[in-house]
């Protein structure tokens, strides 16, 4: 990764767009916080500091028995829009991240969480035109132009730890 590239993105991101972030996670007592790969792994850390030290209840799918069961019956592509379906209220914010915004469970989850009628925040990379920012529902879709998968992940995790 490279840490310069990093630094030109991150002063990239729009400051309306990181206040906006700050005043969702505020006004949301849940959070559902989804991601694949690195990105779970940049949910399970902000789910734990938004509990810590924003007093936010927060569901992440990293229970294996809870996601091997959602894939085994409703396939992989169905993943995260079922974990929602479980686990959110009328009151969840939900926070969807994918470096690359084509990962097809990611995009379902957004249409789902729409249809619910929730709250949605996405955060995508790569390309401007990736199917999650272009099919965003949301409220807040923060994309950080860089077609690194490192540079990409860390922009995620620095803007959603703004928040705390």
């Amino acid at each position: 990764m490279d840490l310069k590239e990093l630094i030109q993105s991150l002063n990239e991101v729009n400051h309306h767009e990181l206040s906006h972030l700050k005043r969702l996670i505020d006004s949301h007592k849940e959070i559902i916080i989804i991601g694949n790969g690195g990105s779970n792994a940049i949910a399970s850390h902000m789910a734990v500091d938004y509990t810590k030290f924003l007093g936010k209840r927060c569901f992440v799918p990293n229970a294996s028995d809870m996601m091997t069961m959602i894939v085994n019956d409703y396939g992989i592509e169905n993943m995260y829009s079922k974990f929602i379906e479980y686990n959110y209220t009328k009151d969840s914010l939900v926070i969807l991240i994918s470096s690359s915004g084509n990962s097809q469970n990611i995009v379902n989850a957004n249409f789902t969480a729409s249809d619910l009628g929730l709250d949605i925040i996405t955060l995508t990379g790569f390309d401007r035109d990736n199917k999650l920012s272009s099919f965003s529902r949301g409220i807040l879709d923060i994309w950080v132009d860089s077609k690194s998968y490192g540079v990409v992940e860390m922009a995620h995790h620095s803007i959603l730890h703004s928040a705390v």
